[in-house]
C-alpha cells in the first residue's frame, strides 16, 4: 500500500548508490544473489531464536533488494534479473515465516501455516496478472521501472517488511501478528482479483 509513495522518497538515494555500484562494474544479478545469501542467513538466525541478528540480516537483504534494481536501471533491466529478483524475494519472505514456526512450533506453527496459505493468494494473483499484463502490453511505472507489472494492494513490500520487523522485535506476539497480516493478505488477494478482472476486460483479454 505504501510502496509507491516510499519509492518516490527512496529512489533518488538508491539511484545514486546504484550508479556508484554500476561504475564499479558490479552486476545487478550479483547484488541479488549476495542479498539472497544474506536473506538465507537471516532465516537460519530466526530459526535458531536469534531474532535481533536475524532482523539485522533481513533488513540488509531488503537494502540489497533495493540496490539490485537501482544498478539494473543504470546498466539495463533484464528478464533474468527480474525473474531472480521476484523469486528470491518470495523465498526469503516465506522462509522468514517458516523460521518462526521452526523456532517455536507449538506456539507459531499454525499461524505460520495460515500466513503461508495467504501468501499463495497474494503471490499467485501478483504473478498471474503480471503474465497476462505482459501478453496484453499493459505497463505501469507507479512503483518505478520494473521487469514485471506490479499490481498493488494492502500488503506489498513495505507492509511485509514491517510485519517481519515487528515479529522479530516481538517474537512472542508472532501468532497474532501473523494472523492479522494473513487477513490483510486475503483482502489484498480479493482486491487484486477484482482489479485484474476489470483491467483485463478493458484490454479485451476477458472476451470469450
Amino acid at each position: 500500500m505504501f510502496d509507491a509513495p516510499l519509492r518516490r522518497v527512496l529512489d533518488p538515494v538508491l539511484v545514486r548508490a546504484g550508479g556508484i555500484l554500476a561504475r564499479a562494474k558490479v552486476r545487478a544479478d550479483s547484488v541479488t544473489l549476495v542479498g539472497f545469501g544474506v536473506g538465507l542467513a537471516a532465516i537460519v538466525a530466526v530459526a535458531n531464536g536469534d531474532y535481533g541478528f536475524g532482523l539485522l540480516l533481513f533488513l540488509t537483504n531488503r537494502v540489497a533488494d533495493g540496490l539490485d534494481g537501482a544498478v539494473a536501471r543504470h546498466i539495463g533491466l533484464s528478464d533474468l534479473g527480474g525473474f531472480l529478483d521476484i523469486v528470491l524475494d518470495f523465498l526469503v519472505y516465506a522462509g522468514m515465516v517458516f523460521a518462526f514456526a521452526f523456532a517455536d512450533p507449538a506456539a507459531n506453527a499454525l499461524a505460520a501455516a495460515f500466513l503461508l496459505f495467504a501468501f499463495m493468494g497474494t503471490g499467485s494473483s501478483f504473478l498471474a496478472f503480471a503474465v497476462m499484463a505482459a501478453k496484453q502490453g499493459l505497463a505501469t511505472e507507479r512503483r518505478g521501472r520494473k521487469s514485471l507489472y506490479y499490481l498493488g494492494g494492502l500488503t506489498e513490500g513495505f507492509e511485509t517488511i514491517l510485519f517481519l520487523t515487528l515479529a522479530c522485535l516481538l517474537p512472542a506476539w508472532f501468532p497474532w501478528l501473523a494472523l492479522g497480516f494473513a487477513l490483510l493478505c486475503w483482502i489484498t488477494t480479493g482486491c487484486r482479483m477484482v482489479i485484474a478482472v476489470q483491467l483485463l476486460r478493458e484490454s479485451g483479454a476477458g472476451n470469450a
